[in-house]
């Protein structure tokens, strides 16, 4: 009876850590289209991340440092070092496409160039691929109409109510922590802040 018990107890402990526990872990796609892919998971918890270059945005200060840091990786499916106590992460990889892109008139703007009030913009780091960029919607910040210059993915750090106009109609997206948002090369509109303080990080794609 014993024997049994303890034959029983190991078979749940292979259970646990069985290839479909693993795979409970594995990172999700959080958004896919022609030009970015990007996966919301933990340090620990790379499995289903393509490795290609891509930048790596800590939601959390659980990995040893301030969140809404973040940094490019050569690989972004590759072990993350010296982050053993984890931390939620969202991965933005740049992917090659032969799709057209959208050409941005001569009046697009960087982020951070639009008219705004109560916004500010802190650059985080650029390279050949991406230019990072940490943002802040103070209450009731706004942010003129304009047109996007680049592709930008915007993950949010805090969550928050923006009220945004585009095309003539204006709706109001509720956003989360860990929520992932794309706006596209050439797109316009107008931002307003209808919640409390808003922190997000954006990865521009270079063309």
């Amino acid at each position: 009876m014993k024997a049994l018990a303890i034959a029983s107890a190991f078979a749940a402990l292979l259970h646990v850590s069985s290839p479909a526990a693993d795979r409970a872990a594995a990172a999700t796609v959080a958004l896919e289209n022609a030009h970015v892919r990007a996966y919301r998971t933990t340090v620990g918890a790379l499995a289903g991340v393509a490795h290609a270059p891509g930048v790596v945005v800590w939601l959390d200060a659980d990995g040893g440092g301030p969140a809404g840091r973040a940094l490019w990786r050569d690989d972004a499916a590759a072990p993350i070092e010296g982050d053993a106590r984890g931390g939620s992460i969202v991965i933005v990889e740049p992917l090659e496409s032969s799709a057209a892109r959208k050409a941005a008139p001569p009046s697009a703007s960087k982020p951070g160039d639009a008219p705004f009030t109560g916004m500010s913009f802190t650059p985080l780091f650029e390279n050949a691929r991406v230019s990072v960029l940490r943002a802040r919607m103070e209450v009731d910040a706004r942010e003129g109409v304009h047109t996007h210059a680049s592709d930008t993915v915007v993950v949010h750090l805090s969550g928050g109510e923006i009220e945004d106009t585009a095309n003539g109609k204006t709706i109001v997206n509720r956003w989360k922590p860990g929520d992932v948002e794309f706006e596209a090369r050439g797109s316009s509109h107008s931002a307003r802040n209808i919640g409390h303080a808003i922190d997000v990080v954006l990865v521009a794609l270079k063309p």
